[in-house]
């Protein structure tokens, strides 16, 4: 169980769910060190709450910036009690359209980095034997649709990071939650999503309105951060938090179907699966 006065070290603090997560964790009575890439987005928090929280500059593709992050925390707070890997951001496209660099500078911020924030925290979580680590994943970690590939390559790979993450330190008192939300009325399909600048004209009526339909469903998306923010919160604080929390009824009914899908191929081809075994003679 949380401390009530927990330490919370937040990602992607500017806007939607990494901004209301802090927003609703202060309010919950906790201390957060909110981060941003640019510190100045992060004036109205430390205004509203003042020594509550920190506002600390962060881009977590920058090793000395997350060294100093952590060093800033500990200089207020003494601690970081719960670290949530929010920050990240979409690149679309078809998986023979993408653009290497695109792909990879996307793959530093939404895998390496949270890696690299992990590595940064557990020296502490051990020693204290307590900790918690938050990996804000997305429906899209565990179902696909065309033009999504590579933000599904990143987040896959952050749900088999946080669940491998969370039998190896289990025996030191530290959880782990993944959490894989729907789509919330955030920015994602807006200013902070990135594509593509190859678009094939055999992809055009495929994974290009795909593509198409990702950006035309900004602004109609039917969660509320808030709510997903307080929800996440109340997982946090069971006494048997989830290691994987699923956030919005969308998301829900997508894994839901997901898991349907997979027990009709496992079960349609079971003969032939377990045919590989040697014979014995």
């Amino acid at each position: 169980m949380l401390e009530k006065n927990a330490v919370w070290l937040i990602t992607g603090c500017s806007t939607g769910l990494g901004r209301a997560l802090a927003q609703q964790a202060l309010k919950a009575g906790y201390r957060v060190v909110a981060t941003a890439r640019d510190r100045s987005v992060l004036g109205e928090l430390v205004k509203e709450h003042g020594e509550a929280v920190l506002a600390v500059e962060l881009d977590v593709t920058r090793p000395d910036q997350i060294e100093a992050a952590i060093a800033a925390s500990e200089a207020r707070f003494g601690t970081v009690d719960v670290l949530v890997n929010n920050a990240g951001y979409g690149y679309f496209g078809a998986i023979e359209e993408g653009e290497d660099a695109g792909v990879r500078a996307m793959f530093e911020t939404n895998v390496f980095g949270p890696w690299n924030m992990i590595k940064a925290v557990l020296p502490g979580m051990r020693n204290r034997k307590t900790g918690y680590v938050v990996n804000i994943s997305s429906v899209g970690g565990l179902v696909t649709y065309p033009a999504v590939g590579f933000y599904h390559m990143a987040k896959f790979a952050l749900e088999g990071l946080s669940e491998t993450l969370a039998k190896e330190v289990a025996p030191f008192g530290i959880g782990v939650t993944v959490v894989e939300p729907g789509a919330f009325l955030t920015d994602f399909r807006g200013g902070s999503a990135k594509q593509s600048n190859i678009r094939l004209p055999a992809y055009a009526d495929t994974a290009g309105k795909a593509r198409d339909n990702v950006f035309a469903a900004h602004g109609k998306q039917e969660n509320d951060p808030v709510l997903g923010a307080q929800a996440i919160i109340t997982a946090i604080e069971a006494a048997l938090p989830p290691l994987h929390l699923v956030i919005g009824g969308d998301a829900l009914d997508q894994i839901r179907q997901k898991i349907v899908d997979l027990k009709r191929d496992l079960d349609t081809w079971e003969d032939l699966t377990r045919s590989t075994k040697f014979q014995k003679k």
